[in-house]
């Protein structure tokens, strides 16, 4: 790929992006991989949405039969308990989640049914989650799906189980398969033949590129949505009504520009960690952010999601307590400084 440039001085000089790592492989373009980190809840009973309407981040009544979505759940604070991905199962609703979140998140939503007629079960067990990165997805697929969703966010839905199509990372989209327990494993077993199998790490590494970020046990209550750009990437809805840390949300959101953002990095460290703190190279003595994901990369590094000051991003060296310097990189999609605030991009 070409790249203009006016862009690679664009680049260089307002985003301090580090241009060596442009050319750089930063995922795999074709594999597959079982999604074991991740866990299954199913939210069932008549008042299933309604429920969840009033819990999380995103318009649940909004979400169609063929439709995907991210969401978040915070405290009272509007700090982010867990981020999640939701889709429609005939009358329930799935959520996936980190498997680590999984027990906690469920008894603290189970607190909140009170009187509902709503039913959450864990049933990860029953599933096999498998995820696709590349256009050889159609192909292996087709025995079981003659058709692909056409768009992130988007799924599809037969007797082989839900086809989801997440977001596209590095320009490669991404999709995927749970399938039910039954035939998980034959199908896992024909796939594996004809394909090439990725790790978990490679899976987090397409999530960070795609510039998803997962709460995680070691981040949980440190953050607002909007710190992780969870609004740009359509996770939070500000015209729903209202959830637990609405208000805080809402207000954040109104009051203007964001001073704190989450962005890409690489990192010559293959030891960085969710919650692993980010430095100014000139003040030692306070962290100006913190790692949201991490995952090693194919050059002997880490590539990260970092929530951080926007100063402190665009003005200073930023580094690990150890010295490792953070590399930016381009991110996914534009920054509130490029785009509107409200304007969800997949």
């Amino acid at each position: 790929m070409i790249i203009p440039i006016a862009l690679l001085t664009h680049l260089f000089l307002q985003k301090n992006i580090d241009l060596s790592l442009m050319s750089t492989p930063f995922i795999p373009d074709s594999g597959a991989t079982r999604l074991t980190r991740l866990a299954l809840i199913k939210v069932s009973g008549a008042d299933a949405i309604s429920f969840l309407q009033g819990q999380l981040t995103n318009d649940i009544k909004a979400l169609t039969e063929t439709g995907v979505c991210l969401a978040g759940y915070c405290t009272p604070k509007g700090r982010l308990l867990a981020t999640m991905l939701i889709w429609r199962d005939n009358d329930t609703l799935m959520l996936q989640v980190p498997l680590e979140l999984q027990e906690v998140l469920q008894k603290r939503l189970q607190m909140f049914v009170l009187r509902a007629k709503v039913r959450l079960e864990h049933v990860s067990e029953h599933h096999t989650m498998l995820g696709f990165i590349g256009s050889s997805a159609a192909a292996l697929t087709a025995p079981w799906f003659p058709s692909l969703p056409s768009s992130p966010y988007e799924s599809v839905t037969n007797q082989s189980g839900t086809l989801l199509r997440v977001a596209d990372a590095c320009g490669v989209a991404r999709y995927q398969w749970i399938v039910p327990k039954e035939s998980g494993e034959q199908v896992w077993q024909t796939l594996s033949g004809t394909v090439p199998i990725l790790n978990g790490q490679d899976w987090e590494l397409s999530e960070i590129h795609a510039g998803i970020p997962h709460i995680s046990i070691a981040t949980q209550e440190k953050f607002v949505p909007q710190m992780i750009n969870y609004e740009l990437i359509g996770g939070v809805n500000f015209k729903k009504g209202c959830y637990p840390g609405q208000e805080i949300v809402a207000r954040t959101h109104y009051l203007g520009k964001q001073k704190r953002r989450m962005v890409l990095a690489q990192v010559e460290s293959n030891t960085v960690a969710a919650g692993t703190e980010v430095f100014a190279a000139d003040d030692l003595t306070q962290p100006c952010g913190m790692v949201v994901n991490a995952a090693a990369n194919h050059a002997g590094g880490s590539d990260c999601l970092i929530e951080i000051k926007t100063a402190s991003y665009r003005q200073s060296t930023v580094q690990l307590q150890d010295g490792a310097v953070c590399h930016w990189l381009e991110m996914p999609y534009p920054l509130p400084d490029d785009a509107p605030s409200d304007q969800p991009i997949h």
